[in-house]
């Protein structure tokens, strides 16, 4: 889930959860809203907000002052950060991201609070909530991804197999860790691989393909040679020769 990718490390980095939390009306977050206005949330993100414990405050609908909000952070980063970043993986450029904060975004003086966002930091962080446990948060650790025709799923740049059954586009959830990646549907775990050193590695599950359905033996047969020990030369009576020579002068 892309909100959780998002908020989760952003939790840990300032130590915390804030007690609300201001989304875009994206689905995301909310469906729709109902007949009295209410917004009709997403259950998973409903799920998430619960396991946090953070309260949802969406932005006013048609005020793009609020929305505004929002986004700017993500400008911020766009325009000083991202231009020029070199990396070569994704722990790569969190490094980066996580320096790029320590030494730029958090020592600015910001342009509404006209403070140092870590000074303000230092001074609201005993309103944050402990974070919740690992454990509680292990289906929002995960990334979905589609299962290939092959019965392999891409992530980081590598593959990992599926055990039969699988169908082409079928989603699983990739659950990675620092030496180890995980193949989950829902609670049952499908999978435990090592994780890839390098981009283009590929791992096979044992039963990958252990009872895949074939249509008959329908391959292209190549023509063949055989190689014999000696060419044998059938020898027949001289009788037989002749009888052949007098039919065809008695035609």
């Amino acid at each position: 889930m892309l909100t959780g990718l998002i908020l989760l490390p952003s939790c840990a980095a300032i130590g915390g959860v804030p007690e609300k939390c201001l989304y875009d009306r994206t689905k995301l977050v909310a469906l729709e809203t109902d007949d009295a206005g209410r917004p009709v949330w997403n259950p998973r993100f409903l799920d998430f907000s619960l396991r946090m414990g953070f309260n949802v405050q969406l932005c006013h609908p048609y005020r793009p002052q609020t929305k505004g909000r929002v986004e700017s952070g993500i400008k911020y980063v766009k325009g000083n950060f991202w231009p020029g970043i070199r990396f070569t993986d994704l722990d790569d450029l969190n490094r980066q991201a996580l320096l790029w904060s320590d030494t730029v975004a958090n020592v600015r003086i910001h342009g509404t609070t006209r403070e140092r966002p870590i000074d303000r930091l230092a001074v609201e962080r005993h309103h944050l909530q402990p974070l919740p446990g690992r454990e509680r948060l292990q289906p929002f650790l995960r990334e979905s991804r589609a299962v290939g025709r092959d019965g392999y799923v891409q992530w980081d740049g590598s593959w990992y197999g599926v055990p039969w059954p699988w169908k082409p586009g079928e989603r699983v959830e990739v659950q990675p860790g620092a030496e180890i990646i995980q193949l989950w549907t829902g609670d049952r775990l499908l999978a435990v691989y090592p994780r890839a050193t390098r981009p283009g590695q590929r791992f096979t599950h044992p039963a990958q393909w252990a009872e895949v359905p074939t249509a008959g033996d329908n391959r292209r047969r190549e023509p063949v040679a055989f190689q014999v020990s000696s060419v044998e030369v059938a020898q027949r009576p001289l009788a037989v020769y002749e009888s052949l020579i007098g039919t065809v002068r008695n035609e």
